[in-house]
């Protein structure tokens, strides 16, 4: 009788216990600290392309003078691309540069993908267009100055599609309250 309750209540643990347990329950440390490892990632990246934004919108000192801001008739796209692109779509680059369209479409991208990032929402959304717009800026630059192929660029926007596969907005973000959303329910790729 004991082998029978011992067997019965290990096979109880294994099928109804799992399906009744929340992820959070189930979890171990390890993987609790990797989702708060991922939020903590998915944060800073954000910051940077914020940080990006708001220098370039109102010429912090940083990297951008306030002579230069964007909101002092400056162009966030013409110095680098007029000047600091080389190799085989230099070209392409130097056409663009300084064009309203794509002083628009910098700006809109940094500042979207960067408060989306921080928040916690969009995060596939945010995922493809700054991992476009790592790829971008890493073939402006081609070959990259320290490594033949790599650099900074592709490492973050590999980062970006990892922290949209592993949910990161869930955690220390809106990243729920988003995906039950009914838009959201109803267009799953905003997620």
């Amino acid at each position: 009788m004991e082998t029978m309750t011992a067997t019965i209540e290990r096979i109880n643990a294994n099928t109804i216990a799992p399906a009744v347990r929340t992820t959070r329950e189930a979890e171990t440390t390890r993987q609790r600290a990797a989702r708060y490892v991922f939020a903590g990632l998915r944060i800073a990246l954000g910051w940077i392309f914020l940080w990006a934004f708001l220098d370039k919108m109102f010429g912090l000192g940083h990297e951008t003078a306030a002579k230069n801001a964007w909101i002092n008739g400056g162009s966030p796209t013409k110095g680098f691309l007029a000047f600091g692109t080389k190799g085989p779509l230099e070209g392409f680059y130097h056409g663009i540069a300084g064009a309203a369209w794509a002083d628009w479409m910098f700006m809109t991208g940094l500042a979207a993908i960067g408060v989306a990032l921080i928040v916690g929402v969009g995060m596939r959304v945010a995922a493809v267009a700054g991992g476009l717009l790592m790829v971008m800026m890493w073939t402006a630059v081609l070959p990259p100055a320290n490594n033949p192929f790599m650099d900074d660029h592709l490492i973050y926007a590999g980062l970006l599609a990892g922290l949209a596969l592993v949910g990161a907005g869930n955690t220390l973000g809106l990243g729920r309250a988003w995906a039950n959303l009914p838009i959201v329910q109803r267009l799953p790729w905003l997620k």
